[in-house]
């Protein structure tokens, strides 16, 4: 007879040796491996992330990257990095004249590959999520988004690369054509900065080869709209791009999330255009030095850098405070998801405000572009503002204890780098180092946050196998 225990324990004391030869003859290891390896997909995201920022900070310390004999700090190497590759654009130094060629470049190759991943993760995420959906909520989200599968991610990336690709080429050969014919810029010099403000733009970065930035062409609009232009488009999010490419001649059966960006980006776009035209119409430091048609035209420039960007053709430091105000609001809005804007995103603040427009109605369901919001879209909505506004109020708090700034530019700071835009008063290199720490969490956090919180509040979603009996609290 056969010892059947013997016969089951050999092969598994044979895997066991197996993988303890492929990790270095112990059992040990994997184990070690199992505990520190990502258990979710928002951990990968994270992780990624960091090991960027980390290769970014080590290029950038690097002799050769820094202008002078000494290298760069550690602290302007990982302020640097991280807004980098999280697409914000706030800058602790002067970017053309602290860098060389080569940390330019690092720079450069860092915001192209936060941008990549940014749309190619959150779109990847979606997939994800449909995969964890029930097989009939997989036909109605694959219906919805007008894929035609579940998990084709060479797809998925491909098109990204390609979308991105044709945006920054195409921008960067107007910049170009414009700085040679315009500003008779050497051919080559042109294209370099064609190419770096292209990719800076499309990204949402707002990283520039000028000391103020774009205030140098406020009044050009070969140079302003081609710029506004790529921010735009990357800060519409891959899935909007993609499903416009497939069915821009059927508005009625765009998704409601390509409807709710779409709309809300036009409205933002138009309301911030108006807000920041008419309240720095007569300021001399700003607007009021620029002729009418050139105020218009820096107004609505402003507008789109407001919501996703860190570009600015005006002096912020110079703008009344009430815009601050309005602008720190457009900030924290941002773009749309899967993109290369930041924010809290319009579809968040979308959702919310037909949750408060159903409530004011007296309604019990509620209804965007004839389709039925999920009620846990509500909570997740609801959950990811009120985290965020925690996060910026013990930041600004925190800020005002450690400096001597006042309230408003602190706030408008710390959304500047929360939402990953860029903007700043002019106080940034000014901070404290414990400041500028909190400046790189805010802007990881908030690059990160939005899109892995959602992920990890979809992928938790759980039928509950009981319920607690119903109660009303007073509201109000």
């Amino acid at each position: 007879m056969h010892d059947v225990r013997g016969s089951k324990a050999r092969p598994a004391a044979s895997g066991g040796a197996k993988r303890g030869r492929r990790y270095g003859g112990s059992k040990v290891f994997p184990r070690i491996l199992d505990v520190f390896a990502p258990q979710h997909p928002a951990q990968v995201i994270v992780l990624g992330f960091a090991a960027a920022v980390a290769v970014g900070t080590l290029l950038l310390m690097l002799p050769m990257s820094r202008n002078g004999t000494e290298p760069a700090p550690f602290l302007d190497a990982l302020f640097t990095s991280t807004s980098s590759v999280c697409l914000t654009g706030l800058i602790t130094v002067d970017t053309p004249v602290y860098w060389t060629g080569f940390g330019k470049v690092v720079i450069l190759a860092l915001i192209q590959a936060g941008g990549f991943s940014v749309m190619s993760f959150g779109t990847l995420l979606g997939v994800l999520m449909a995969r964890r959906l029930g097989f009939r909520s997989r036909l109605s989200a694959a219906a919805e988004t007008k894929t035609t599968g579940f998990g084709d991610v060479r797809r998925v990336l491909l098109g990204v690369l390609a979308i991105s690709l044709t945006v920054e080429v195409l921008l960067a050969g107007i910049l170009a054509a414009r700085f040679v014919t315009g500003y008779g810029y050497a051919p080559a010099r042109a294209l370099w900065h064609g190419v770096f403000h292209s990719v800076s733009a499309f990204n949402n970065a707002g990283f520039a080869l000028y000391t103020d930035k774009l205030i140098g062409f406020a009044g050009d609009p070969w140079i302003c709209l081609p710029i506004a232009a790529a921010v735009i488009i990357g800060g519409l999010g891959f899935p909007v791009l993609f499903e416009l490419r497939r069915q821009y001649r059927r508005p009625i059966h765009w998704s409601m999330n390509t409807k709710l960006v779409l709309v809300g980006t036009a409205v933002l776009l138009v309301a911030g255009t108006v807000f920041v035209t008419a309240v720095e119409w007569s300021n001399p430091a700003t607007l009021g030095g620029l002729r009418p048609g050139e105020r218009v035209l820096a107004g609505f420039f402003q507008s789109v850098m407001t919501r996703t960007a860190g570009f600015n053709s005006i002096d912020i430091g110079q703008m009344q405070p009430v815009s601050w105000l309005g602008m720190d609001i457009l900030m924290l809005i941002g773009g749309g998801p899967a993109g290369t804007a930041g924010g809290l995103k319009i579809t968040t603040f979308g959702v919310l405000f037909f949750i408060l427009s159903t409530e004011l109605r007296g309604g019990t369901t509620v209804n965007i572009f004839g389709k039925r919001l999920s009620r846990a879209v509500h909570r997740q909505a609801i959950t990811l503002v009120l985290l965020a506004m925690a996060l910026v109020v013990g930041s600004t708090v925190f800020l005002m204890l450690i400096t001597d700034f006042g309230q408003e530019r602190i706030l408008f700071e710390v959304i500047s780098a929360f939402a990953t835009v860029g903007l700043t008063t002019g106080i940034t290199a000014a901070m404290p180092p414990a400041g500028q720490l909190v400046l790189i969490l805010l802007m990881f956090v908030g690059r990160l946050g939005p899109v892995t919180l959602g992920a990890a509040l979809a992928l938790r979603e759980r039928q509950p196998l009981y319920q607690y009996p119903k109660e009303r609290p007073l509201i109000g």
